[in-house]
């Protein structure tokens, strides 16, 4: 049986160490960046996205090597959403991960292109990175690239935000759940298959593992904004509903969304059903997404 706690600090040693040897270090000029940099990337979280990554790599070929850089690349693309979201003119959140946000911290300009160089680091990484056959070359920057561009986070952002303060629509608001959050965990897995060198048929039952998976985890995000405290959460709490936020407890009730989250992460295990290595990682990955308090 998976020790998760084991396996987690397995991969999270992994995925720190690399971070740490592909990002400039702090005395690399510009140091203001670089430190900015990497306070926001170092300031904990539960590298999911690398890890979901590391785990379909791992349940399609056993080997996580060609997985590595990809993995980076996910959490270094995510933290530059993150930086970007807490900003003044998104969220205006003071916290993330237990501590001050990136601006509060370095001033707005300075978190702006942090996270601009965090962007371009992740796609600086998969140049380095080709995907081995039956897929082009290229298709680990073309798969992150869809996931963050206009059609996922990014589009899922804007409408996020234009969504505030709107009367509640259920397709509405799984929309923007599929963008904002769903996409790039769906990615993750797709990059990992993909670096293993899957086959079209364990891609598609990947896929709908991320879909699925992400939705997950966006609906349970609602959930505990709604619930948890700032203190447990390691950022700010109850801004949704201050916000006007379009959130599926905003929308449907908090009972109708822990069902929700439990149904979704019964149908993602069943989507990996059929392929040959041990799904057990993956299983329990998202089994432990649905009961997590942060």
């Amino acid at each position: 049986m998976l020790n998760l706690s084991v396996y987690l600090e397995r991969y999270t040693k992994r995925i720190q160490t690399a971070l740490d040897a592909q990002i400039p270090g702090e005395t690399t000029p510009p140091a203001d960046l670089h430190k900015a940099m990497r306070y926001s990337i170092f300031a904990g979280g539960k590298r999911l996205r690398p890890i979901l990554c590391l785990a379909a790599a791992e349940v399609i070929g056993g080997d996580t090597a060609p997985a590595i850089l990809p993995a980076i690349a996910l959490e270094a693309l995510h933290t530059y959403t993150l930086i970007h979201d807490d900003l003044p003119a998104m969220d205006n959140d003071e916290l993330r991960r237990g501590k001050p946000t990136c601006h509060v911290v370095f001033g707005e300009a300075t978190a702006i292109l942090a996270g601009d160089a965090l962007l371009t680091l992740a796609f600086e990484w998969l140049a380095q990175t080709q995907a081995p056959p039956p897929y082009h070359p290229n298709q680990l920057s073309l798969e992150l690239a869809r996931a963050a561009g206009s059609l996922g986070v990014i589009g899922g952002q804007v409408e996020d935000l234009q969504a505030e303060g709107q009367p509640p629509n259920a397709e509405r608001m799984e929309a923007i759940h599929r963008r904002k959050t769903g996409a790039l965990l769906r990615a993750s897995v797709r990059m990992g298959g993909i670096a293993a060198g899957a086959a079209h048929p364990a891609l598609d039952a990947l896929t709908g593992y991320g879909e699925k998976v992400g939705l997950a985890f966006q609906i349970m995000d609602d959930i505990l904004n709604e619930t948890s405290s700032a203190r447990a959460l390691g950022k700010s709490a109850h801004t949704d509903r201050r916000h006007g936020k379009m959130t599926y407890v905003a929308v449907h009730g908090l009972d109708a969304a822990r069902r929700r989250v439990a149904q979704l992460t019964k149908e993602a295990i069943a989507a990996i059903q059929t392929l040959q290595g041990s799904i057990e990682p993956l299983a329990v990955l998202a089994q432990s997404m649905g009961i997590r308090t942060h």
